[in-house]
């Protein structure tokens, strides 16, 4: 076929695909071809605006290193990661929702004992945290790894900071026989997303602002059940209505209490008032799947 314009030319590529060997990636290239020309005859850009549009893909990829990744953080703020992880993780009403990972989690974080205190020195109000990790049929989960990480009092993350030796404000805790988890840290600070790259260009351009609201991530691994990644965030943050990444959910909103001075829950003696966190965490159990029955 030759003589390609602007009323054939999307059904001549898909067709160039017709071939391709693994179905997936045949429908995954279809439906890419015909939305991104869906696109093309929407805006019908010009052709110094589609340079642009190039050379701002060019050098969002420039930006990427191994602590950097520009193109995650697009899709965060173009709130593609979320619906991604909404299609992804349908698990049962009971389980606790589902948030995006976000550019700041470390594999293989330092291992904690039951009840440590994370803050490494860090300055900011001694935060408390405790619940229990449950399954969706109610049962306590022993054993759960909990993977724990939130921003300093400043609104940075330990990898933020390169004056920092040790990693802080993160930890791999392990629930015990009963489900519980406790650990001591400080209160996190809402903050702004990196937004010196292409993705503050799209921010400033479109006048939002790179906000996020003050949350402490979780990431909970336990056999027999979907891993779940979430945030707890905190109430009555002035970010929770414009979060830049569109992580927030209701039902992931708690209270951290003010607490009198006096003695901890686990004997701890504090001389001020001090925040806590009680949240218990649900997860959805993995999906058995069905044989095929015998033919």
């Amino acid at each position: 076929m030759r003589d390609f314009n602007e009323d054939n030319i999307t059904a001549a590529v898909i067709d160039r695909y017709k071939n391709t060997p693994d179905p997936r990636l045949k429908k995954i290239m279809s439906s890419l071809v015909q939305h991104l020309h869906d696109f093309v005859r929407d805006v019908e850009p010009t052709e110094a605006e589609w340079g642009q549009a190039i050379d701002y893909l060019t050098r969002t990829g420039k930006l990427c290193t191994d602590k950097r990744q520009e193109f995650i953080l697009l899709s965060d703020t173009l709130g593609v990661s979320m619906l991604v992880d909404a299609i992804n993780h349908r698990f049962t009403e009971s389980a606790t929702e589902t948030t995006v990972m976000g550019p700041f989690y470390v594999q293989n974080p330092p291992e904690a004992a039951f009840g440590a205190d994370i803050s490494g020195g860090a300055k900011g109000d001694p935060l408390y945290i405790d619940g229990t990790v449950l399954s969706d049929d109610g049962r306590p989960v022993a054993n759960a790894i909990l993977d724990v990480w939130h921003s300093d009092a400043e609104g940075f993350y330990d990898v933020q900071l390169p004056e920092l030796e040790e990693p802080t404000l993160r930890a791999r805790f392990h629930s015990d026989a009963r489900g519980r988890f406790r650990f001591w840290t400080i209160m996190p600070k809402f903050y702004p997303i990196p937004d010196d790259g292409t993705v503050g260009e799209m921010l400033k351009a479109s006048a939002r602002h790179p906000y996020r609201p003050a949350h402490v991530h979780f990431m909970i691994i336990a056999d027999g059940h979907e891993t779940l990644v979430t945030h707890v965030f905190v109430d009555g943050d002035q970010y929770l209505d414009s979060d830049a990444v569109f992580a927030v959910k209701n039902s992931l909103i708690r209270d951290f209490t003010r607490e009198a001075p006096g003695v901890a829950p686990d004997g701890k003696q504090i001389d001020k008032p001090w925040p806590r966190l009680h949240t218990d965490f649900v997860l959805s159990k993995v999906a058995v799947k069905k044989s095929a029955p015998a033919a």
